[in-house]
């Protein structure tokens, strides 16, 4: 009988002056290709008079440039920050988007393991590594962290983490700190974990009932993984308005 194999980490393909390219680095690598040939497309036939699709998506654009206008209550850093949010968005969506397309996880080769013979996918959907989750979890911070020490200052930001002009605000300057250095784990681990417990589930059904349930699932993980987009990147803009209020 066959077996489910599940693997956690993701499997190296080949090395490249002696640092491994997995294949979830590769699917990285063509969702960005797909993100770069999409840009290049919609700004190759923009018109000044445009058509159903191009207004659907400016109205879009619109609105989430407004809402984030409203969030941050200023236009000059929505405008700033616009490109880094509907990037992480779409990065992170595309990715859950093209991770049912066949022969993602399927085309690959077998190797022997301890004189057992696996099975190594070429590709697998990139946010089912901890690695990518972590890295975008550490750009958001950064970006977090910088943004709030460029516009409050170094001093008033740092306020909000030491304070020692009471024991209450010590304390929760302390619990601020600790706040903020879990969202590093909270964020990697969210999507990772919705995703790779998504892919599981299907594997699992695929396995068990192969001809009914896994479409109608399919289609539910497309949900899950726009909602993980939208959660990852809608965090990040209220981190970003979080960071940018001053201390009181």
């Amino acid at each position: 009988m066959d077996e489910i194999q599940i693997a956690l980490s993701a499997e190296t393909i080949t090395e490249f002056l002696g640092v491994p390219i997995t294949n979830t680095l590769i699917m990285s690598w063509i969702v960005v290709g797909l993100l770069l040939f999409l840009g290049l497309f919609v700004g190759k036939n923009l018109k000044m008079i445009p058509g159903r699709i191009q207004v659907m998506f400016e109205s879009l654009f619109v609105y989430v440039l407004e809402y984030m206008e409203e969030t941050l209550e200023s236009k000059k850093l929505a405008r700033v920050f616009f490109p880094l949010i509907l990037t992480i968005f779409l990065f992170v969506f595309i990715a859950n988007l093209i991770e049912f397309t066949p022969g993602i996880g399927s085309i690959g080769f077998f190797e022997v393991h301890g004189g057992k013979e696996e099975f190594i996918p070429l590709l697998r959907s990139m946010n089912t590594d901890l690695n990518v989750t972590l890295a975008l979890a550490i750009i958001s911070f950064l970006v977090v962290e910088v943004t709030g020490v460029l516009t409050i200052g170094f001093l008033k930001y740092f306020s909000k983490f030491v304070n020692f002009k009471s024991v209450i605000g010590f304390s929760i300057g302390i619990i601020e700190l600790f706040s903020e250095m879990v969202r590093l784990v909270a964020f990697s681990f969210r999507l990772f974990g919705n995703i790779f417990a998504g892919e599981v589930l299907i594997l699992v059904v695929i396995f068990f009932v192969p001809y009914i349930l896994p479409v109608p699932l399919m289609l539910f993980e497309v949900f899950v993984g726009f909602i993980q987009a939208a959660i990852f990147s809608l965090l990040t803009l209220f981190f970003i308005k979080i960071a940018i209020t001053e201390p009181h």
